[in-house]
């Protein structure tokens, strides 16, 4: 097993990098399905262009590269734990070049531990079985999608439904609000994998298991087989669109498995994943640990991905040199492309907690200035200095109980992230003349170039790598306007109406 340590870190590369040959025809058809100008359009041709980016640069088409989870077949006498070690070495390796960011923090103080590995971080499951060779399989599923997984209890009053009973009826009003609930939170369009019954463990874990389906396969069982294709169907009608904008594709696949299950509990579980859908198998050699062969990989695979630029520039964007001012913002309307020059600075969950309770240093001014929702894939120079290696937005609606503060008490003008946020931080930019501009989410690569250099950064040792806050200087840094200073929300309009498109199932006879 010499070579095994390198076959995971291939893996890991791999998986980071390069989607799937099924998950690259799904979005290519979603692609099509678009309205190039639109702004789901715009979003489309965005992630296309990064995918292509991700494999060019072998960089991670999201920063977010989630908790790893492996999920290994082995024969008999196999030793497993030689295996987890060298798959812990391998992760530690990969945080420490850049394929995967340093995303392991303790449960209680949050503090980060550098390299990837913590507590039952990452997840590794055995399973025996009786083929000589080893397979081990890899999801990178990140935090925003992760947030999204719901699960049910039948039976269950289900929003915008009503009752759902302990059948495939009351299954099929959970599913169709799951996809409803994610909205663009979830960076869609989306896969759902489902688990039906187990308890409230194993139903997460076989849902889990359903996302290493191929997008193109068929259920066995005739009864899941007919509601997948119905959720899928039903979905695409909602409106959501991808990152939330509305448009025709809000799901591209949904995979349900079943387990027995004991009389008193009736879960429904769901795993949502993103259109970053990174999960990727390798079959072993059980003496050398070489790669015999690769899965979810296909010969005719489609190579490149873009067939535009990404957000194709039209002479209408407006340019937003930083630091802004109120007369600026103010003049920014809901659907207005911009393209931002100068400083911005992230800060995520534990920045916001921070400044709630703290002034920022002296030496820092954020009147005036953007702050971007961004955990951030960062290596350090040999002079010192850093480098952005891959940068897009994570959720903001996490941070909902504290933005419009945020933005009161740092003179804030302009928030960056993805999927939107609530009542409070609307009545904020409102209140205190800013905007709220949605990146696109995933889109790791594509922001990544626009970031000239690193100025600095706070809060590195205290909170770590992902959650620091990161001083940037971007230039033509593009996002769309979903959030105005005039009260005006894109993101409310598309949940509204996908809401209503949700009761018109409700009555559905199956």
């Amino acid at each position: 097993m010499e070579n095994f340590r390198h076959s995971i870190l291939a893996l890991i590369t791999e998986t980071s990098a390069n989607l799937p040959s099924d998950v690259r025809c799904a979005l290519a058809a979603a692609i099509d399905r678009e309205d190039p100008l639109s702004q789901a359009g715009l979003a489309m041709s965005t992630i296309s262009v990064n995918i292509d980016m991700a494999v060019d640069n072998i960089s991670p088409i999201c920063q977010d590269t989630g908790m790893p989870t492996f999920f290994i077949h082995t024969p008999r006498g196999t030793d497993q734990l030689f295996m987890k070690e060298e798959i812990e070495a391998a992760i530690a390796e990969a945080a420490r070049t850049g394929k995967l960011r340093p995303n392991a923090v303790d449960a209680i103080s949050g503090k980060n531990s550098g390299n990837n590995l913590g507590e039952h971080f990452p997840v590794i499951h055995f399973e025996p079985w009786a083929k000589d060779e080893i397979e081990v399989k890899l999801i990178l599923k990140g935090g925003g999608c992760e947030n999204k997984n719901i699960q049910y209890s039948l039976p269950e009053e289900i929003p915008g439904l009503g009752s759902a009973s302990r059948d495939l009826d009351g299954v099929r009003k959970c599913l169709l609000h799951a996809v409803y609930q994610a909205q663009g939170q979830g960076c869609s369009p989306g896969v759902i994998g489902v688990g039906i019954g187990g308890d409230r463990t194993s139903g997460f874990d076989l849902a889990k298991k359903q996302l290493f389906r191929t997008i193109d396969d068929r259920n066995p069982d005739s009864e899941l087989d007919a509601l997948e294709q119905d959720i899928l169907e039903k979905a695409n009608t909602m409106d959501i669109g991808p990152m939330g904008f509305g448009g025709k594709t809000t799901l591209f696949g949904c995979k349900i498995g079943k387990s027995h299950r004991v009389p008193a509990s009736f879960f429904v579980s769901v795993a949502y994943n993103c259109w970053a859908y990174r999960r990727l198998g390798v079959l072993l050699d059980p003496e050398s640990g070489s790669i015999k062969s690769w899965q979810y990989r296909a010969a005719d695979e489609i190579k490149r991905m873009a067939k535009g630029e990404g957000m194709a520039l039209t002479g209408k964007e407006v340019i937003l040199q930083a630091p802004l001012t109120e007369e600026q913002v103010r003049s920014l309307k809901v659907g207005d492309v911009v393209l931002i020059n100068g400083a911005m600075h992230t800060g995520r969950d534990a920045f916001h907690h921070y400044i709630m309770h703290h002034d920022l240093p002296a030496h820092l001014d954020t009147t005036g200035g953007i702050l971007f929702h961004c955990g951030p894939v960062i290596m350090k120079n040999e002079d010192g200095s850093y480098r952005v290696t891959a940068a897009g937005p994570t959720t903001s609606i996490r941070e909902e109980p504290f933005q419009a503060d945020v933005i009161k008490k740092l003179g804030l003008r302009a928030i960056i992230g993805k999927g939107g946020m609530g009542p409070k931080t609307l009545k904020g930019l409102q209140e205190h003349g800013a905007v709220y501009l949605n990146a696109i989410g995933g889109a790791a690569q594509y922001y990544a170039r626009c970031i000239d250099r690193v100025t600095g950064v706070d809060f590195l040792e205290e909170m770590g790598v992902p959650e620091a806050m990161w001083h940037l200087e971007a230039s033509s840094f593009p996002a769309i306007v979903t959030m105005d200073a005039h009260g005006n929300s894109l993101h409310s309009i598309v949940e509204e109406e996908s809401f209503r498109q949700l009761g018109t199932f409700a009555t559905d006879a199956h």
